[in-house]
């Protein structure tokens, strides 16, 4: 199953919307080079929309953390937003909720960059 991956720009914030399971192989890969482009391309917020991701294996949270990390050193942000209640809980059993900024909705996520962010679609 492959994962489809569609980006938009919301009052200046980049969100990518993912669809599918991000497991080792094609699927982190894709992820891991869309964020990386969106980050070239000098954009410093990112919002990933966990809402339709249906699984997610070790491999899958290794690129998350990866892409945290590559857009944290590079001066930009990433955020969660949706993650739905298992994928919460794999966070934090992980612990990698205290790494991420996690909001509810994509309009949260949106909003807590800041002033210039604030009307929000959903």
């Amino acid at each position: 199953m492959t994962m489809n991956i569609t980006n938009k720009e919301i009052d200046g914030v980049s969100v990518v919307l993912l669809d599918g399971r991000i497991v080792l192989g094609e699927e982190s890969n894709s992820l891991r080079e869309r964020v990386k482009a969106l980050i070239a391309e000098g954009k410093k917020k990112i919002v990933l929309n966990m809402a339709e991701v249906k699984y997610i294996d070790s491999a899958g949270l290794g690129i998350l953390v990866a892409a945290h990390v590559s857009a944290k050193t590079q001066g930009a942000a990433l955020h969660l937003s949706n993650l739905g209640h298992k994928f919460h809980d794999v966070l934090q059993l992980t612990r990698l909720l205290t790494v991420f900024s996690v909001y509810d909705s994509q309009a949260d996520a949106i909003r807590s960059f800041g002033p210039n962010s604030l009307t929000a679609a959903v």
